[in-house]
């Protein structure tokens, strides 16, 4: 069973900036990310990133503004969002996976919910106009 303990988050004023972090514990992950879920809609795929490669994908909404990187030793994942816009007000959840999805010559960076098995509480982020 995996632990995420997520750290960040709070309330920023449009074109701020704000940095999420996620710790994990437990059993070993191989892939963690970010998920957001804005009141009255689905939980949306952020950013993800290959523990162990570095390999990263971002949704397009999100690509040039927010970065995730990766501890490996301390096996935790931060993600970095500069110019903030009030639609990304959301809950921010951190997820891992323990399944390895990349193979040797192949980098598959998960982006699904159904990707991840392990959740964190989740974190609020409100971004004010």
């Amino acid at each position: 069973q995996v632990q995420l303990e997520e750290s960040g988050g709070g309330e920023v004023q449009s074109g701020g900036s704000l940095r999420l972090s996620c710790a994990a514990s437990g059993r070993s992950v191989y892939h963690m990310g970010w998920f957001r879920e804005a009141p009255g809609k689905e939980r949306e795929f952020v950013a993800a990133i290959i523990l162990y490669r570095g390999t990263t994908a971002y949704a397009e909404s999100v690509k040039g503004r927010f970065t995730i990187a990766r501890d490996v030793a301390q096996n935790t994942v931060s993600l970095q969002m500069n110019s903030l816009r009030p639609e990304d007000t959301a809950v921010y959840y951190c997820a891992a996976s323990t399944f390895k999805y990349s193979s040797a010559d192949y980098d598959y960076v998960p982006t699904s919910r159904l990707d991840f098995g392990s959740w964190g509480q989740g974190t609020q982020v409100t971004i004010s106009s």
